[in-house]
């Protein structure tokens, strides 16, 4: 593939150079360059993991400690088993703090770019695309954890400064992949949310241009606002942009419930499922662009193994409702330990013994948003939903009511972030071998496969004909 082979918008389908339909599937590398606390078993946001970790090792071990992660986490057996599948795309979502530093805005640090270059090369050596997606923005495009956000508050949308920011790292990333067709395009904001919904077109359209400045050819993915859902204040497409929701079920939470059957007061079956996707997906048909679906999928409780079949039927259903309405798509997410991933760290490595204490408390403590229930601490919870329904009955607080608020500032910031020590801890002492030992539990050789759910991805990816 050479320069001139660039993918492309035209009408509902994603071309390569020649004009070929590309359908683009595959996997989010959730919690690689952006880490989120699911996926590798540490409390509260990313950065706060960071800095207690560091205050335990000190700056060197610190470094190494975190390099060994990223180096180890995706190599090339990843890229083989991604390929076999017959899947051909690989979303990399990354936090701006491996570009810049909050104390010296502006200057990109040139070693950032170390693993990402890395794996955008073994993705083409084995004939898959990569979409960048900047999963974090400076001052926090979204109001959770996983913009490695340590509050509740979405600054970006209130401060010129951030959004200056931002369009400085987009140049940056621009300019570095322009000659490379194998990078699909990019995604630069990962589930924005903007509570006035008024500021996410003009910040897109400033995010556009500047891309468009350096780099003409690549694709652009823009997200719907609150949470890559809403479209309603889009206007007209944009030339060579993908519009993209992320289409996460009901009942592929942990607190989900059956399917089919009543999941959160709601009842969902199979056409429920294509009812929201449909909806999820309404400016895309209606306006006869493509479709990715950037998120979606259920997670596997280890403590609830009954209810796997029935999400892997949930996942069914989906893949085949993407298929049925030409969607392209990426599965969240590729490699964890143990809870979503297609690929898991083993239950006997040396990095999930090491945190399985801490794993275990979050589970007790309700505190990771992601997978986890707030059943061992109901009585913790419930008052506080009883006060708030009697005193301010009518509190809605964007993006997603009281009660995921309340979950939130309780599960996920107040219990959490006490924790940190705790989990930092467990690494004092550890020299450099020792660490590099324990990152290798993520090694593709190193891990555990969940077979039925790549069988299902692969032959979904053999039926529709993915196409490089």
């Amino acid at each position: 593939m050479d320069a001139a082979d660039f993918l492309n918008v035209e009408g509902r389908q994603i071309v390569n150079g020649a004009g070929q339909p590309v359908a683009l599937r595959g996997f989010g590398l959730g919690g690689w360059m952006n880490m989120e606390n699911f996926i590798t078993g540490y409390p509260a946001n990313e950065e706060a993991q960071r800095e207690a970790v560091g205050e335990v090792l000190g700056e060197d071990l610190y470094e190494r400690f975190f390099d060994a992660f990223l180096e180890h986490f995706f190599t090339e057996g990843d890229a083989r088993f991604i390929q076999s599948l017959g899947l051909n795309l690989l979303r990399l979502p990354v936090n701006y703090r491996h570009f810049e530093d909050d104390a010296r805005p502006f200057e990109i640090k040139e070693e950032g770019f170390k693993h990402l270059d890395r794996v955008v090369g073994l993705c083409a050596a084995h004939g898959i695309y990569t979409i960048i997606d900047l999963h974090a923005l400076p001052g926090y495009q979204n109001q959770h954890w996983h913009s490695d956000n340590p509050g509740h508050k979405a600054l970006l949308w209130r401060h010129k400064h951030f959004q200056d920011r931002t369009v400085n790292i987009w140049e940056h990333i621009a300019a570095r992949y322009r000659g490379n067709p194998w990078v699909a395009g990019y995604n630069p904001i990962n589930e924005p949310a903007d509570p006035t919904e008024e500021l996410i077109m003009p910040f897109y359209r400033r995010l556009y241009d500047a891309i468009r400045a350096v780099d003409p050819d690549h694709l652009i993915f823009l997200e719907g606002n609150r949470y890559s859902v809403d479209f309603h204040m889009f206007g007209e497409p944009w030339p060579d942009v993908v519009y993209t929701n992320h289409d996460y079920a009901l009942p592929g939470f942990a607190d989900g419930g059956p399917y089919p059957g009543v999941s959160r007061g709601e009842y969902v079956d199979r056409d429920a499922l294509e009812k929201t996707f449909l909806k999820r997906s309404e400016y895309m048909l209606e306006h006869d662009v493509p479709v990715w679906v950037g998120e979606f999928g259920p997670v596997y409780p280890p403590d609830d193994p009954g209810s796997h079949a029935m999400r892997r039927e949930l996942l069914r259903d989906q893949l085949e409702i993407y298929a049925r309405h030409g969607a392209n798509w990426a599965i969240w997410t590729y490699k964890d330990i143990g809870l979503q991933g297609v690929v898991h760290a083993a239950p006997d490595s040396p990095w999930v013994e090491r945190v399985r204490p801490i794993v275990e408390k979050k589970a007790r403590l309700g505190v990771d948003a992601w997978g986890g229930t707030d059943a061992k601490i109901r009585h913790v919870m419930e008052p506080l939903e009883r006060l708030f329904a009697e005193e301010y009955p009518d509190h809605k607080p964007f993006p997603f009511g009281t009660q995921r608020e309340i979950e939130l500032l309780v599960r996920n910031i107040l219990l959490a972030e006490p924790m940190l020590r705790e989990y930092a801890e467990l690494f004092r002492g550890l020299d450099g071998t020792e660490i590099d030992d324990l990152m290798r539990s993520f090694r593709f050789e190193n891990c555990t496969r969940r077979g039925e759910l790549a069988s299902i991805l692969a032959e979904h990816a053999a039926q529709e004909g993915v196409r490089n």
